[in-house]
């Protein structure tokens, strides 16, 4: 029989390809720091959003293949670039006029808006570990701010001035002409006003380990590169970060990916060897626009978790990270009923196919028993017929559809079923629209609800659902889709909808009937 192990090292999942590739770093020889480093960056200049945590999600993933397939320890630190200037005011969040104040000062030298924590820049590095604990990652939180003023960087920025020159040449390369005459790769931090200038240098002195510039107003300053006096344009940030902490394993966007080379002979130059990478593609909001924290747009992970549980998010997450996905609210329901039917079919797969199934990555090789015995859209449709404005309304027809059920004995569909009273309230009422039927609609509903009337096959959601397709048929729809999408526009509201006979059995005969009838009567409708 295959061990896991074994099917590991030939999983075609994503996660364990890239493990694999990283595994073959030291081939050789183990690494002399004793563990793997896997890291990923967040720029604190707006609130985290969802790709933030996709990036930690998708690291973990791979950090736990590559624990499967090793037995080389690993850490994952998680890096803020906190020190970085306030560019422009973010246009989601509160006081944005006392914020325009502090332009070009670092995040963590920028009052919080919110008025919670010291800085901007701590208040956005809070959001991030509240959101990161909430999933219960293993990560070190590293604060830029505190490794360039405590000195964990100065070794590697002394490096940097000594080989100023080998670095520069690497930027120059980038920049257009007009940019080149100004272009520095250190950015200091003024003494008096705090502010991040971007001036050109007059000398990087690399004996001393200090740089000469000009202020705006053209006085003439000489700083150490240490103790936080200074910070690297982030470019050269990127690379200089992998050298000081000697990381193995970075992801980031496909935005970045033009940069690799950059990022990676910066790294170089500074005397390690460059990390294994993973440029996946970006989330799009509802208009196709790449998701901007500064702007706002798409979904935030609060907003995902106020209608669905954290699992159906890493499982999107999971997801073909190399295609762009549309990140909107439409996108939840299905989620959440997909990583629902992994989990269901996760106990009777081979182990080749549980290390291919998105749970185990998920849960880190022990996922949960579902206990979704009624899928996500359908609670969906059951609040709307239902008028449900709390989850225990959905319970009634629950514990007919399943005696057995109980929230407490079924907590996932507990919690599933109060998710799909919001989201039905809040993104499926607003945009329904009912219609009447035509006449051959008419006459088919007709002949459903007489049908009802006389059922004596109980609550069976197959039997019931093939009696429907049967009525179908019989008044002649040549393309069953269009029945079912009548039945959907006429007593729903929607353009698509659950399993018909699925429905009937969850919301019961009678009230089928019911509804069928006032459909019929227009009541819906009007």
């Amino acid at each position: 029989m295959t061990s896991l192990r074994d099917a590991a090292m030939t999983s075609k999942a994503w996660p364990f390809e890239e493990a694999r590739r990283l595994l073959k770093r030291y081939e050789k020889a183990p690494p002399e720091k004793g563990y793997v480093l896997f890291e990923t960056g967040y720029g604190p200049s707006g609130l985290p959003h969802i790709g933030t945590f996709g990036e930690v999600a998708r690291t973990t993933m791979i950090k736990r293949a590559f624990e499967e397939i090793s037995d080389i320890p690993t850490r994952l630190i998680c890096f803020s670039d906190d020190l970085d200037g306030m560019r422009k005011v973010p246009g989601n969040v509160p006081n944005q006029d006392m914020l325009r104040d502090y332009l070009q000062m670092p995040l963590t030298s920028v009052p919080d808006p919110f008025g919670t924590h010291d800085s901007f820049g701590a208040h956005n590095n809070a959001m991030l570990r509240r959101f990161l604990d909430t999933f219960g990652f293993e990560y070190e939180f590293y604060s830029a701010t505190e490794f360039y003023k405590t000195g964990q960087f100065d070794a590697t920025l002394r490096l940097a001035a000594e080989r100023y020159d080998a670095i520069m040449a690497i930027m120059l390369k980038s920049l257009r002409d007009e940019r080149q005459q100004t272009y520095s790769i250190f950015l200091p931090i003024h003494p008096e006003t705090g502010r991040v200038l971007y001036v050109p240098m007059k000398e990087v002195n690399a004996k001393d380990g200090t740089i000469t510039f000009d202020d705006e107003t053209g006085r003439e300053w000489t700083l150490p590169v240490t103790g936080g006096n200074v910070k690297l344009q982030w470019k050269p940030d990127f690379g200089a970060r992998w050298a000081a902490l000697g990381v193995d394993f970075e992801m980031y966007g496909k935005d970045h990916s033009t940069n690799t080379p950059i990022y990676d002979g910066i790294c170089k130059v500074l005397g390690h060897r460059a990390p294994e990478h993973f440029s996946y593609e970006l989330f799009l909001d509802e208009n196709g626009q790449k998701i901007s924290k500064s702007s706002g747009n798409g979904v935030s992970i609060d907003e995902w978790l106020t209608y669905a549980s954290t699992e159906s998010l890493s499982y999107f997450m999971y997801q073909k990270p190399k295609t762009a996905k549309r990140m909107h609210f439409d996108v939840i329901p299905k989620a959440v009923d997909e990583y629902h039917q992994q989990l269901r079919a996760y106990p009777t797969q081979t182990p080749e196919q549980q290390l291919a199934n998105p749970v185990w990555h998920i849960h880190g090789g022990t996922p949960p028993v579902s206990h979704m015995v009624v899928p996500f859209a359908m609670l969906l449709n059951l609040a709307a017929v239902a008028g449900a404005t709390d989850k225990s309304a959905l319970w009634g027809f629950i514990k007919r559809y399943a005696p057995d059920a109980t929230p407490e004995t079924h907590p996932d569909l507990d919690a599933a079923a109060g998710f799909a009273v919001r989201y039905f309230n809040d993104f499926v009422a607003p945009k329904r629209v009912f219609r009447l039927p035509d006449d051959q609609e008419r006459a088919a509903m007709q002949d459903l609800a007489e049908r009802l009337k006389v059922w004596d096959g109980g609550l069976d959601a197959e039997a019931l659902q093939s009696m429907v397709f049967a009525v179908g048929k019989d008044h002649g729809f040549d393309n069953l889709r269009a029945w079912f999408k009548a039945l959907y526009e006429v007593l729903l509201g929607a353009s698509e909808g659950p399993r018909f006979g699925g429905f009937i059995a969850l919301y019961g005969i009678n009230e089928s009937v019911v509804l069928i009838e006032q459909g019929l009567a227009g009541t819906l409708s009007a």
